[in-house]
C-alpha cells in the first residue's frame, strides 16, 4: 500500500501488527464569570502580525519525530521536538526551557482508524513519560510596543498568553478526520487531547495582564489554566486554533476553588476564557500534515523550521 493511499479493503480496520490498538460555589462561579468577561481575546495577534508563510520561505527544517504505533516499536523524542509545533504557529518569538536532569519523553504508542467511503477517522494515543518540563514563552514585546502610549497613561493590556508548559508525565490522543477522494485521505482536522485514560492533563498555559508601573512593564494578575485539548482546522482565510480548558486557577493557588470546576463552569471556561487563537498558517499547515503522516502510518515526520525561536529570555525586558 502506498503511503496516503487507501485501498476498500482497508476500510473499518485496526492499523496491522507494527500500530495495535472555602469560597462557596456559586460566588466563585459569578466571580469567574465577571473575571473572565473583562478578557478579550487572548494573544492578542492581528493579521498583520501573521505572516506569509510562503514570501521568504525558511532555509533548513525543525526536528524529526519517530512515530513508532505499537507498544513494542516505541519512537522516543524529546518533548521539546514533540511540541515544536508551538513555535511554528505562534505569531510572537518564543523562547524555551527544558528544566536540569529532565527526563521527559513523548512517543505515539497506538493507532487505530476507520474508513468510509467518503471519510475517515484515525485516533492514535501517545505518552509523555519521565518526570520535569518544558515551557515555551512568548515575547510579549511587540504587544507591548503597540500599546505602549495605552500602558503608560495607566491603560491595561488583560490577558495574554504568556507560556505554554508541560510538566511532568500524561496520556493523550491524537484524534484526526477528514475525506476521502479516489482513495486518498485529506486530513481536515486535527485534535489533541492531553487528558486520556484518567489521566490528568500535563499542559499549563500561563496568562498575564500587562501594566506599566514606574517607567517598568510587568506581568500581574497571573492565572493558569490546564488544557485539555487543542484543535486544528483546514479552513479559509487565516487559521485559528481552539483550546479546550479543563481548570482554571490563580497562579500559584493550587487545589483551590479554581481547580475544583465542573460541569457547567467548564463550558463557560472554554467558551469565555480561551477564544479561538489566530495562529502562524506555517503552523497550522504542519499540524495537518503531521496527522497526513499519523494517518498514513509514516515511520517519522519533519517540521518546518521555526524561524521566531529564540535563544534565552533575557531579551524581554519585563519584571515581575
Amino acid at each position: 500500500m502506498s503511503a496516503g493511499v487507501f485501498s476498500p479493503d482497508s476500510l473499518d480496520k485496526p492499523i496491522p501488527q507494527d500500530c495495535p490498538a472555602g469560597l462557596g460555589l456559586g460566588f466563585g462561579v459569578v466571580l469567574l464569570a465577571s473575571m473572565l468577561m473583562l478578557a478579550p481575546a487572548v494573544w492578542a495577534a492581528s493579521a498583520a502580525d501573521i505572516k506569509n508563510p510562503s514570501a521568504s520561505p525558511a532555509i533548513g527544517t525543525g526536528p524529526t519525530l519517530k512515530l513508532g504505533y505499537g507498544p513494542d516499536v516505541f519512537g522516543d523524542n524529546s518533548t521539546a521536538s514533540f511540541l515544536y509545533f508551538v513555535r511554528l504557529i505562534s505569531p510572537e518569538p518564543v523562547s524555551t526551557l527544558t528544566s536540569p536532569g529532565s527526563t521527559q519523553m513523548a512517543r505515539v504508542v497506538s493507532a487505530r482508524r476507520s474508513f468510509g467511503r467518503d471519510s475517515f477517522a484515525v485516533k492514535c494515543d501517545f505518552e509523555i513519560t519521565g518526570q520535569g518540563f518544558q515551557e515555551n514563552h512568548f515575547d510579549l514585546g511587540n504587544i507591548i510596543r503597540r500599546h505602549e502610549a495605552r500602558l503608560k497613561a495607566g491603560g491595561v493590556v488583560r490577558r495574554q498568553l504568556n507560556s505554554i508548559t508541560v510538566a511532568g508525565a500524561g496520556s493523550g490522543r491524537f484524534e484526526i478526520s477528514g475525506t476521502v477522494s479516489n482513495g486518498v485521505p485529506v486530513v481536515m482536522e486535527v485534535r489533541l487531547q492531553f487528558d486520556v485514560r484518567g489521566r490528568v492533563s500535563p499542559v499549563l498555559i500561563e496568562l498575564c495582564d500587562l501594566r506599566c508601573r514606574d517607567g517598568q512593564f510587568l506581568h500581574q494578575d497571573e492565572v493558569e489554566a490546564r488544557v485539555s485539548s487543542l484543535t486544528f482546522r483546514r479552513q479559509s482565510g487565516l487559521p485559528k486554533m481552539e483550546v479546550g480548558v479543563a481548570s482554571v486557577s490563580a497562579k500559584g493557588a493550587g487545589k483551590s476553588l479554581w481547580h475544583s470546576l465542573t460541569g457547567g463552569v467548564k463550558g463557560m471556561v472554554a467558551n469565555l476564557f480561551i477564544p479561538p487563537l489566530l495562529v502562524q498558517p506555517i503552523g497550522n499547515q504542519a499540524m495537518l500534515d503531521f496527522g497526513q503522516a499519523l494517518v498514513a502510518g509514516e515511520s517519522s515526520f519533519t517540521f518546518p523550521l521555526a524561524r521566531n525561536l529564540t535563544a534565552d529570555k533575557s531579551h524581554l525586558g519585563i519584571s515581575r
